[in-house]
C-alpha cells in the first residue's frame, strides 16, 4: 500500500467518522514548543508528526436559550462526555483500520494549544477573546484533537486573526479585552467561576449579567457570529438544560468538575437581586 493511498484512506475516513463536524490538520512541529505541561502530555505519540482538530458545534438555535440563566456552552449536558466519546470513538476506529499507525485523542484537558491548532488546520481564525471562529458555526464550538504519527498533509501552516472591529473589547463586561493582554482571572466567566469570595465589584458584573455560570457577551456581539449555524450533535439538543436552579443536580453537565457551592452561591446573588426588584 503506498503512502499516498494510506493518506487518502485516512482521510476518507475522517469524512465518514466526523461527518459535518469541521476538521482539519496541522503539523505537530507548529505546537510542539507550545504544549501545554499537564497529565494527558504523556500520552503524545513518540513520533508526532500531524495534529487533527475537530471543532464540535454547539449552538442550537434562539428558542433553546430563552430565560436561560447559564452560558450557551453550558446548556447541554457535559461536553467532555459528549465530544469526548465522539473523538475517543474515531480514534479508536482509526487505530482499527491502520494498525501500524498510532492515533491519541484529547479534548479540553489537553496538551495542545487547541485554538492555534485548529486555526493553523484551517477551521477558522482567532478571535480577540482567544476563540476559535468557524466560518460555518462561528465561536460556538467545541475543540478535540486527535494526534498522530502518520503525515497527513496539513492545511495552512499559520493562523489568522479576526476581522478585528473591536465589537467584544467594547461590550466586555469586566473590560478585560480592551487591555494589552489578556488578564484570565478578569474575565467575567472566569469571575463566575471562583471558589473564594467575590468583592462587590464581581457580585455585581455578575448579578447585571443575569448569569450564573460563564458569559457569552463577546460572542453574541460578535459579527463573525451572526449567522452561525446550530450544531449537527442531536445529544446536544436532547440534553438541553437552559435554566439551572438551586438544588438542581450537577451531575453530567459542564459546571460538575466545580461542584455545586459555586454555581448555586451565583443563583442565590441572582436570586436576591430580583427579590429586591
Amino acid at each position: 500500500m503506498s503512502e499516498k493511498t494510506t493518506e487518502t484512506l485516512i482521510s476518507e475516513k475522517l469524512k465518514e467518522l466526523f461527518g459535518p463536524l469541521p476538521f482539519g490538520v496541522s503539523s505537530f512541529s507548529l505546537i510542539r514548543d507550545r504544549l501545554i505541561d499537564c497529565r494527558a502530555k504523556s500520552r503524545i505519540p513518540e513520533n508526532a508528526a500531524r495534529v487533527i482538530s475537530v471543532a464540535f458545534p454547539y449552538y442550537l438555535g434562539k428558542e433553546y436559550y430563552v430565560n436561560s440563566n447559564i452560558s450557551m456552552y453550558a446548556v447541554p449536558a457535559d461536553y467532555h462526555r459528549i465530544a469526548g466519546d465522539i473523538i475517543k470513538n474515531a480514534a479508536a476506529l482509526l487505530r482499527e483500520r491502520f494498525p501500524d499507525y498510532q492515533f491519541e485523542p484529547f479534548i479540553d484537558n489537553s496538551p495542545v494549544p487547541e485554538v492555534f491548532a485548529a486555526s493553523c488546520a484551517g477551521l477558522g481564525v482567532i478571535g480577540k477573546n482567544g476563540l476559535l471562529i468557524n466560518e460555518t458555526y462561528g465561536s460556538f464550538c467545541f475543540l478535540g484533537e486527535i494526534i498522530t504519527d502518520f503525515p497527513l498533509t496539513p492545511g495552512r501552516d499559520a493562523p489568522t486573526s479576526c476581522i478585528d472591529c473591536g465589537e467584544c473589547a467594547r461590550q466586555c463586561p469586566s473590560g478585560v479585552l480592551r487591555g494589552e493582554c489578556f488578564e484570565k482571572d478578569k474575565c467575567l466567566s472566569d469571575i463566575s467561576q471562583k471558589k473564594s469570595e467575590l468583592d462587590e465589584n464581581e457580585k455585581e458584573m455578575l448579578v447585571d449579567s443575569g448569569c450564573a455560570w460563564g458569559c457569552d457577551v463577546c460572542q453574541k456581539v460578535c459579527p463573525m457570529n451572526e449567522h452561525a449555524a446550530v450544531s449537527p450533535i442531536r445529544e446536544f439538543y436532547d440534553t438541553a438544560q437552559p435554566v439551572f436552579r438551586a438544588g438542581d443536580s450537577v451531575e453530567d453537565r459542564a459546571f460538575a468538575w466545580r461542584g455545586d457551592k459555586v454555581i448555586n452561591r451565583n443563583i442565590g446573588l441572582l436570586n436576591s437581586q430580583n427579590s429586591e426588584k
